[in-house]
């Protein structure tokens, strides 16, 4: 079954182009021009990915990702035409998956959007025992990908939950940033440390009840994150 991804940017020039190569790949595509068209489609239609350019009309990219972030975890690839890095990683904070900053070569779109779509696809012969822990309040269910701290769900997003669950199968095992960077997100993925900086951030903002003080992910200076219970 193709997979379904939305397209959002004003300019049509640059929607028809990435839509004439995702759709030669197989990929049923779907484009909106403005903030406020792409959140609603993304509330009537259940998306495989979403790309989303930062400056739209009527509502931001941002905007329109923090809101998809209220009722979906789908993933999303912000476009930029800004090249400062805290846009990039403002990007991130509102709860993007990836970024790619224009002029892009549509390669490296393409090449981006598999790398996540990859990742997030369950091979349907996977036979393991469904691996869930629950540990001082917090529980991990892998299986449904959903966490709870003291019985409340908490909404992470795809990358936020693939840090959160390396973390706890691994108690204790401190891991560099480098080190996440390359389990979670990839040997290819072009991005840097700051990433995963944000993701831990965002991360104990959700799970933590005083985040400057974390009671499950922590720091070890220099070094870099593990988890402990």
């Amino acid at each position: 079954m193709a997979k379904k991804i939305l397209v959002v940017d004003d300019e049509k020039l640059i929607v028809k182009g990435i839509r004439f190569s995702l759709e030669q790949e197989g990929f049923e595509v779907t484009c909106a021009y403005d903030g406020e068209e792409a959140l609603e489609l993304a509330k009537e239609t259940e998306y495989d990915m979403i790309l989303l350019d930062l400056m739209l009309p009527k509502l931001s990219g941002l905007e329109v990702c923090q809101q998809i972030r209220g009722f979906s975890n789908v993933p999303i690839i912000m476009l930029t035409a800004k090249g400062e890095d805290m846009d990039k990683i403002l990007g991130l904070e509102y709860g993007a998956d990836d970024y790619v900053t224009k002029p892009f070569n549509i390669l490296e779109v393409k090449a981006r959007i598999k790398a996540i779509l990859r990742r997030a696809a369950k091979p349907e012969n996977e036979k393991e025992p469904p691996k869930t822990v629950e540990i001082n309040g917090l529980r991990v269910d892998c299986e449904s990908r959903r966490v709870y701290v003291n019985g409340r769900e908490i909404n992470l997003t795809a990358k936020e939950f693939d840090v959160l669950e390396l973390l706890v199968f691994n108690p204790n095992k401190v891991y560099s940033r480098e080190n996440l960077l390359n389990i979670v997100w990839g040997y290819e993925y072009p991005g840097d440390v700051r990433t995963v900086d944000v993701h831990i951030r965002r991360l104990r903002e959700k799970i933590e009840a005083n985040p400057s003080d974390p009671k499950y992910v922590h720091t070890k200076w220099g070094v870099g994150y593990y988890f402990q219970g």
